[in-house]
């Protein structure tokens, strides 16, 4: 019924970490930004579960709600082999600052059932769809780094739920040689997706979304772009 505050000295500790549903209110703190490294190299052929192998890759599961996490950095560092996520947060009111979410393709799962999520001050990196997932989610403050040509989100806001992603005063960078990349595709057909007071780099198509080869979704998602530079 209270908070519990872990704090973890600096180091690199190579381990997947799952906080449970019945683990809520729980804080896992850094001592120094950048200091605390987590990771691990699951992916989707590793995993070998079927279909939903991607949602067994994850270095950090957390499912308990109420779930903080400041100066941490999270990574899967499986390479660009397929689907490998280093975060995945299926929880309510989650709130992580000034974190590191490093990865290559679906790097961070941000979803559950009308799962509101705060991430603010982060960097998120990755190559494909590397940002997606069901959850009502705002990034605030964050560098969003595209490591190829590709795309940054793919949301599957549910049917009826008012909002998705929601980007604010976010800067979209890129790799040397990245130069060709879309806001985000639908990857279910209600997908939201925003980017608010963004600074976007050149890499960013002009065309900013794509239907994926879906053109019936463009009548069902919400992807807008307002008072970027």
């Amino acid at each position: 019924d209270e908070r519990i505050t872990i704090t973890i000295n600096d180091g690199v500790y190579t381990e997947k970490v799952k906080v449970h549903s019945w683990n809520s209110h729980l804080t896992l703190r850094g001592r120094t930004p950048g200091g605390v490294v987590i990771r691990w190299d699951d992916y989707f052929d590793k995993m070998n579960r079927g279909p939903n192998s991607t949602f067994h890759t994850a270095t950090l599961l957390v499912q308990g709600d109420d779930f903080h996490a400041e100066n941490l950095t999270i990574e899967n560092t499986a390479g660009p082999v397929g689907q490998a996520v280093a975060l995945a947060v299926e929880a309510d009111r989650c709130v992580f600052d000034n974190c590191r979410m490093l990865g290559n393709q679906d790097t961070l799962y941000a979803d559950g059932a009308n799962a509101r999520q705060l991430y603010r001050n982060c960097t998120i990196e990755g190559t494909t769809d590397f940002i997606f997932g069901g959850a009502t989610a705002l990034f605030e403050n964050c560098t969003i780094h595209s490591k190829s040509n590709s795309y940054i989100t793919a949301a599957s806001t549910p049917q009826g739920r008012p909002y998705g992603f929601v980007f604010l005063n976010c800067k979209l960078t890129a790799a040397k040689g990245v130069d060709n990349v879309y806001l985000g595709r639908p990857w279910r057909s209600y997908a939201r997706t925003v980017f608010i007071k963004c600074d976007m780099g050149s890499h960013i198509r002009p065309s900013g979304w794509h239907n994926w080869n879906a053109p019936e979704k463009e009548g069902t998602v919400f992807y807008a772009e307002g008072a970027n530079t």
